[in-house]
């Protein structure tokens, strides 16, 4: 019993001590010199960054798609090589390109050049998506809005595609989970985002645990928020679907 009871003192102790020590580097990491701000700030610019830039590929994508499946051959060529040019290239160096060549002399914010960044390289990958989906619409629709009287663009735009979001939606949805994680690369252009935040706490603290487990967890409950809400979208939008 003495054996029993002095181990589990002994523990009892250790985890004293431990837990003391997760409080103490916690109250370093996150409250001192309101460190937290960091993090939250950061959080607003990963939104930020990872929303207008899904705008931005979105549009892009579309335009690009409609390229890629035009019979015009110079726009199917657009299409071929914007595509194969931003999908073979590392998105790291797109944005360090965009950001110390391209607009180099342009006063903006970094978030919007970053944003533009993330759009471009996003749209490539958005471009294929639209493309599959307008190609999974079956040719009779196409046929059916002509015979109606309505010209290509109008059967486009209000018979083929409207059918297709519904077959896209997902791997939009995807490509958006992407481009949030996708965006803790902005710290390469100086831009204080969650994974900037967790660094610089980290290099002022010389503790890595706590801050790179804090930015991990806030990227999965972000992740989490965004799939649970476009899963409630997804099922709207198949609500009226014939079964």
């Amino acid at each position: 019993m003495d054996a029993i009871k002095t181990w589990w003192l002994g523990l009892c102790n250790d985890v004293a001590v431990w837990w003391s020590g997760i409080c103490d580097d916690f109250y370093l990491c996150f409250v001192k010199e309101d460190r937290y701000k960091l993090i939250l700030d950061g959080i607003g610019v990963t939104i930020k960054v990872s929303l207008f830039a899904i705008l931005i590929g979105i549009f892009i994508g579309f335009l690009i798609g409609l390229c890629s499946l035009s019979k015009n051959k110079f726009l199917n060529f657009i299409g071929k090589v914007y595509t194969d040019v931003i999908r073979g290239t590392p998105s790291v160096t797109q944005l360090m390109i965009i950001y110390f060549v391209v607009f180099a002399n342009v006063h903006w914010e970094k978030w919007i050049i970053a944003s533009i960044a993330f759009g471009i390289n996003s749209g490539a990958y958005v471009s294929e998506i639209i493309r599959a989906g307008i190609l999974s619409i079956d040719k009779g629709q196409t046929e059916a809005g002509r015979s109606l009287g309505l010209g290509a663009v109008q059967t486009m735009l209000h018979i083929v595609v409207p059918q297709a979001v519904k077959n896209i939606f997902p791997a939009l949805c995807n490509e958006f989970i992407v481009l949030i994680k996708e965006t803790a690369i902005v710290g390469y252009i100086g831009i204080m985002d969650i994974q900037k935040a967790a660094d610089f706490i980290k290099s002022a603290t010389f503790e890595p645990f706590l801050p790179l487990l804090a930015s991990a967890i806030i990227y999965f409950v972000l992740i989490k928020i965004l799939t649970v809400s476009l899963g409630f979208v997804e099922k709207a939008l198949r609500k009226s679907d014939v079964r």
